[in-house]
């Protein structure tokens, strides 16, 4: 099944159930009120919410026409946001780029930031940043919630704890970095809100697409309408969703909600762009202005300016935007 939250006027919306092709969605409020309340009882929540469903498939129900600007982040606030690096092509790029050390490149236990949670944003609010000159990055990548997960679990617990995937876009302000990496607390001021696809899904819904704990399909990058990557989530995974999870719970308990994200989706490859309709491309500008500098001496892609806009999808066989799209513009705050 399909969830995704529903603007109300609320901060954490409302609940809805959404057909598998997103074109209509049901309330689910007599179940749960949001999907923090599902999730928080999901053993009871989860049957009713998938006989919901199955009655939406089946047009038992007629339901509304689903469109993305009704639609909230799947959790607006979540208890906790914490963000990985399972792929070691993107941490690979990106360690020659100032304020990045080699020694932070580690394959044997993957990388975590906790970013913030309270205010996650929809998957068409604008990307809002304080000015225009701080390099203003998207990082396109696949998320999942969580059920709770006890301290010290294993790699079994953490892959039944798996309750939703979907896809986010976890903005970097680039020129900030550094400052925050020397600081010694790692990132703060670089990572604004990270911004999610309108819908997620259970692993059963996405079938094989979903298997051996990571996403099986690629994730589609636009800039102005221009392709700039959709390399594929479930190709050189180092480090699974499980893996991330284990790692995360290492030193202290999850909380049911808690969101795991994936790092920067990146495949091994030698392009630079522009790419072919059939290329692998990258899924965020600094590993592009690498690819760049190694092949030409220079960087030669901007990063994003007020009034770009990013579009992130992960696209099945059939073309098919199967969480949706994030479709956001850059602006400066106060402009």
């Amino acid at each position: 099944m399909k969830l995704a939250t529903l603007r109300n006027g609320r901060p954490d919306g409302q609940l809805v159930v959404v057909s598998n092709d997103l074109s209509r969605y049901v309330s689910a409020g007599r179940i749960a009120a949001t999907l923090q309340s599902a999730l928080d009882d999901w053993d009871s929540a989860k049957p009713a919410l998938a006989a919901l469903s199955a009655q939406l498939e089946a047009n038992q129900i007629a339901g509304q026409p689903f469109a993305s600007a009704q639609i909230l982040a799947p959790l607006p606030r979540a208890y906790q946001w914490i963000d990985g690096s399972g792929y070691m092509s993107h941490l690979e790029r990106v360690r020659s780029l100032k304020g990045s050390k080699d020694e932070e490149l580690q394959s044997v236990r993957p990388l975590l930031y906790q970013g913030g949670s309270d205010s996650l944003s929809a998957p068409t609010d604008p990307i809002l940043v304080p000015s225009d000159d701080l390099a203003t990055d998207f990082e396109a990548e696949v998320a999942v919630i969580i059920g709770a997960v006890p301290m010290g679990a294993d790699k079994e617990t953490a892959t039944a704890a798996i309750r939703l995937i979907t896809v986010c876009n976890d903005v970097s302000l680039r020129k900030l970095v550094v400052d925050d990496l020397q600081n010694g607390f790692g990132f703060f001021h670089a990572k604004p809100s990270t911004s999610f696809a309108p819908v997620v899904a259970t692993p059963d819904a996405l079938g094989a697409l979903w298997r051996e704990n990571r996403l099986h399909l690629p994730v589609k990058i636009e800039v102005n309408d221009t392709l700039y990557g959709q390399p594929n989530a479930g190709v050189g995974v180092h480090f699974d969703f499980a893996d991330l999870i284990v790692e995360a719970a290492r030193t202290r308990s999850l909380a049911g909600g808690t969101i795991i994200g994936s790092g920067t989706v990146s495949n091994a490859h030698d392009e630079t762009l522009p790419i072919k309709q059939n290329g692998i491309g990258f899924a965020c500008i600094a590993e592009a202005r690498t690819a760049e500098k190694a092949k030409f001496g220079g960087a030669r892609t901007p990063f994003l300016k007020s009034g770009d806009r990013v579009r992130i999808a992960a696209i099945n066989e059939a073309g098919q935007s199967v969480f949706g799209d994030i479709n956001q513009t850059v602006r400066v705050a106060g402009a």
